[in-house]
């Protein structure tokens, strides 16, 4: 039995330190088993792929259960285990980009070798452990058929440049106008890519990605993540145990989901900081049930916004494509039945603090609309 055997079998399946030290001493007396070590770290990234995990699931789930150390070397052992592969989907793409500019901004780390296989066999205790969760697509090396990428739609970075000056922006007014005009766009866009897969008979199918739902507050953030897929045609799942919703839908709607609510998050909690700030020059000294109230508002709010919009778009559009758009929005919900035949309805806990509900409504209405725009009621 080797070193690295012998470590593993006494870490892994054990739950006391003891157990865990000893794995350590064990190999950190012993540097000659560092190249088989990694090489079991690959085997295990690998086996989370074949269990539907994807990059930033692996990453996401061990910046929450364990510490800096170990994300740094998750991210590694995965952006290594991908190098293996000639072509990988696009999202896979993206999130392996994300996790080499990580790795390159965290910088080199001192540690003494026991240290080092500790943090070691606490990454492979944790990724021994994922269970099978809902796959999002093909893992590397599964023969597909990708289409030619010919750069992202004009829309789409239209879309994103407005969204951008919305969150740098410090008025208010200018940011509504952006978000609200970033809205009809992508309704717009989700119109132009049913007509051309009707018109083109594309044989296109509802997909699914992950997007993090962090804390603290991931519950705010979870139903905010819900009103925005709602209203880009999309389903959202949220598992809460493990960070993420998974939201299923057509491919441009998807990117359309990702860009808005990430850049309304953006948005939401440094209006949540300007509010915040306000109340405590007030006197005010109760923070937490202000932030929450306040993001639940901001969620539920922008709910109502957004569906309004899009359907507002969707009412200029032509009898003749009104059964297209039922006929995807049909597609999608089966989509999402199919992955998740189990999903249950949670009771939201509800806001407690009349003025961060207030502040949140507010700050709605100015992400979504522009000057002089009409206010639902």
């Amino acid at each position: 039995m080797t070193t690295v055997e012998q470590a593993l079998a006494a870490a892994l399946y054990a739950e006391s330190d003891a157990d865990l030290d000893t794995g350590a001493s064990l190999l950190a007396a012993d540097p000659s088993a560092d190249a088989e070590l990694a090489l079991r770290g690959q085997e295990l990234v690998g086996r989370a792929w074949e269990r539907g995990w994807q990059p930033a699931d692996v990453v996401r789930m061990v910046r929450r259960e364990l510490a800096e150390p170990h994300v740094r070397l998750a991210a590694e052992l995965v952006l290594v285990q991908l190098k293996r592969y000639e072509r990988l989907p696009a999202r896979w793409a993206e999130q392996a980009e994300g996790l080499a500019d990580a790795v390159r901004g965290a910088g080199e780390r001192s540690e003494d070798r026991f240290t080092r296989a500790t943090t070691v066999l606490e990454l492979y205790r944790l990724l021994l452990r994922l269970p099978a969760i809902e796959p999002v697509g093909p893992v590397p090396g599964t023969p597909v058929h990708l289409p030619p990428v010919h750069g992202e739609p004009k829309t789409l970075t239209r879309i994103r440049a407005l969204l951008a000056k919305a969150e740098a922006t410090e008025f208010p007014e200018e940011a509504e106008a952006l978000s609200a005009k970033a809205q009809e766009l992508m309704a717009l866009h989700s119109i132009d890519e049913a007509v051309l897969a009707a018109g083109g008979h594309r044989g296109d199918a509802p997909g699914a990605c992950r997007i993090g739902v962090d804390a603290p507050y991931e519950t705010s953030k979870a139903i905010l993540l819900d009103a925005v897929a709602s209203a880009n045609h999309c389903r959202a799942v949220w598992n809460g145990d493990f960070g993420f919703s998974t939201v299923v839908g057509f491919e441009a709607d998807l990117e359309a989901v990702e860009l808005l609510y990430t850049s309304l998050l953006v948005q939401g909690t440094a209006a949540m900081t300007r509010a915040e700030a306000a109340q405590r020059a007030g006197g005010r000294k109760r923070t937490k049930t202000f932030r929450q109230s306040f993001l639940l508002a901001y969620a539920n709010r922008l709910g109502d916004l957004l569906s309004a919009t899009a359907r507002q778009v969707e009412s200029t559009a032509s009898t003749t494509l009104l059964p297209v758009l039922a006929t995807r929005a049909v597609a999608v919900a089966g989509r999402a039945e199919e992955m998740f035949p189990r999903t249950v309805r949670t009771r939201v806990r509800g806001a407690t603090d009349e003025a961060g509900w207030q502040d949140g409504t507010t700050a709605a209405n100015r992400a979504h609309h522009g000057p002089g725009r009409p206010r639902l009621p």
